[in-house]
C-alpha cells in the first residue's frame, strides 16, 4: 500500500466513524440531495487529514448558529423584523435562542418551528 493509499483510507475511517456519520455525513447528504457514498468521496477529495480530524468539533460548534439562520428564515423574521420592523429583534433572538435549544435537545425541527410559530404569533398580537 503507498502512501496515497494509506492517507485515503485513514481518511475513510474518520468519515465512516458513527460521529462522523450521524452528524455530518448523513445529514448533509440527505439535506443537499447527493449520494451517501459519493458525499463521503467528495470530503475525502476536498478535504486533507488535519482538515478531516479538526472539522467535527467545528461543525458542532457551528450547528446552533446554523440552525437559528434557517429559524430567522423560516419563520420570516427578515420580514418581520428587518424590512417591516414589527418584531423586536430581541425578542426575536430569544425565539430562535429558546427553538434552537429545543431542537439541540432533540425535538424534531418541524415540531420545533410549528412552536417557534405559534410563539411568535404571540408576540405579534403582544406588540400590535
Amino acid at each position: 500500500m503507498d502512501e496515497g493509499e494509506l492517507m485515503r483510507l485513514m481518511k475513510r475511517r474518520i468519515i465512516e466513524s458513527y460521529r462522523w456519520q450521524e452528524d455530518v455525513v448523513k445529514p448533509l447528504s440527505r439535506e443537499l440531495e447527493i449520494d451517501l457514498e459519493e458525499f463521503q468521496e467528495i470530503l475525502m477529495d476536498k478535504l486533507d487529514m488535519s482538515s478531516l480530524e479538526a472539522l467535527h468539533p467545528r461543525f458542532e460548534s457551528a450547528r446552533p448558529r446554523c440552525i437559528k439562520e434557517k429559524l430567522h428564515s423560516d419563520l420570516q423574521l427578515c420580514w418581520l423584523v428587518d424590512v417591516m420592523e414589527i418584531v423586536d429583534a430581541r425578542d426575536a433572538e430569544a425565539l430562535k435562542d429558546e427553538i434552537t435549544e429545543m431542537i439541540l435537545a432533540g425535538v424534531e425541527y418541524q415540531e420545533a418551528l410549528a412552536e417557534g410559530k405559534r410563539r411568535l404569533h404571540e408576540i405579534l398580537r403582544d406588540e400590535a
